[in-house]
């Protein structure tokens, strides 16, 4: 026999006791909650079984002995008991070691992960305006000059308290929630930290979309266009912004940022390719950096004779530019005139983003399929667009509702005198009708 064969049995031998021992070692670790570190056992060559740790602190995750582990009928050892009360300990004296070195309060460590989302990963100009503000304007404030070390789970859990008390809507604290975790996760990187608390925090939940959605009915949004004053230098812009507004569902960003070059007039079609927000030029909100939508005869026409009447007519042009100087409108500026024209005509307060809403109901009404709606409003989430489902047409719906008492039922269940088997009686059809 060769002296391989003669190896095999005794390797196969080996492992089999290996695959035992690590049976036994995986039969001491049980599925813990995050943050809380991990405890398992390890048998030394002398067999003794001892208490081990591994937990994250400062971007690492150290591997501790904790002491021996206690055989049944034993004095000698740890208890899972003692050896939980072990790794606490280990956990919040390392934390401390660590963080001692490289405290960071929560002021330059929000700057440097603010410069940080701006310079390299690319966050829109409105993304971090908005950070800024609840850097500023409400973690600071509340925080103080605390060390980002010195921030514990209950005060994490004060701060979103406090907020609620303030008026903020729980979507709203969930945002802050997330951009704090953000924070947390960056100093956590860089040292500043031990542990990110917020990972394990419960937040509030998030309502999602507002269902009672607003909007305006199409001899609405004509009786709002007939009210503005044809002398004002802003008519024609007004009224034609407006029409797009409602007829295509571009937000107000994507129609202050339209060109020329983007009304496809052979196709009939708007083609969406950024936007321009608080003063800065940028792509839209969709992971796509562009879209397309249709363009109606209606919206055609108007565009048509607004692009007659604008003296900037290049490509390059904006399609709602200022009538004097050609820039961008100003947003503020443009929603006033909306909520005159509004008044004016008698109608209900509705935002300047609900014409949006017009075009989604609309379009839903029509029967455009959910999907198909998405990519031309520009929705990152089908659940976004789902909020104009209870607008589609559900006439097959109701038809097969009607069918259920246009027929007799006959089951096992018709009743506890009939047999399956047994005819309708006359008085059955006259009352349900027949098939």
């Amino acid at each position: 026999m060769c002296r391989g064969c003669l190896l095999r049995p005794a390797r196969a031998e080996g492992l089999a006791v290996g695959a035992v021992q690590v049976a036994s070692n995986n039969a001491d670790v049980a599925r813990r909650s995050y943050g809380t570190g991990q405890l398992f056992v390890k048998r030394d060559a002398r067999g003794r079984e001892h208490w081990y740790a591994r937990f994250y602190v400062g971007g690492r995750r150290p591997k501790r002995r904790i002491g021996l582990k206690r055989g049944a009928g034993s004095s000698d050892g740890l208890t899972r008991t003692q050896a939980e009360k072990k790794l606490r300990g280990l956990m919040e004296s390392e934390s401390l070691a660590v963080a001692a070195d490289n405290r960071v309060a929560i002021r330059p460590a929000g700057e440097r992960y603010l410069g940080h989302l701006e310079t390299v990963m690319g966050r829109k100009p409105s993304t971090i305006a908005d950070y800024r503000y609840m850097l500023d304007g409400h973690m600071i404030p509340f925080f103080g000059e605390r060390k980002l070390d010195r921030i514990d789970a209950d005060l994490v859990g004060d701060y979103m308290a406090c907020k609620r008390r303030e008026g903020l809507a729980p979507k709203t604290v969930a945002n802050h929630m997330r951009f704090l975790h953000g924070l947390f996760s960056f100093a956590v990187k860089r040292g500043w930290m031990t542990q990110n608390l917020v990972a394990w925090i419960d937040r509030p939940p998030s309502a999602g979309p507002d269902p009672d959605i607003r909007f305006l009915e199409v001899h609405e949004l004509e009786a709002m266009i007939r009210e503005i004053d044809e002398n004002d230098k802003f008519a024609s812009t007004d009224c034609a912004i407006y029409l797009t507004a409602a007829m295509t569902g571009l937000r107000q960003g994507e129609l202050i940022a339209l060109r020329w070059q983007d009304v496809d007039w052979p196709a009939g079609r708007l083609r969406v390719r950024r936007n321009y927000v608080r003063g800065e030029w940028g792509t839209p909100k969709s992971k796509r950096s562009s879209r397309a939508v249709p363009m109606i005869d209606r919206v055609a026409r108007e565009l048509e004779r607004h692009f007659r009447q604008s003296a900037y007519q290049t490509d390059a042009g904006l399609v709602f530019a200022h009538p004097e100087s050609g820039n961008a409108l100003d947003a503020s500026a443009l929603r006033k005139r909306y909520g005159r024209a509004l008044k004016a005509a008698g109608l209900r307060p509705v935002r300047f983003h609900d014409l949006r809403h017009t075009f989604g109901t609309r379009m839903a009404a029509a029967g455009v399929p959910m999907r198909t709606l998405q990519e031309w409003m520009g929705h990152r989430d089908i659940q976004t667009t789902m909020i104009y489902a209870d607008y589609a047409p559900s006439t097959h719906e109701r038809d097969m509702a009607e069918g259920a008492f246009q027929r007799p039922i006959l089951g096992p269940n018709l009743s506890e005198t009939e047999s399956p088997s047994q005819e309708p009686k006359p008085h059955q059809q006259a009352e349900y009708g027949s098939n």
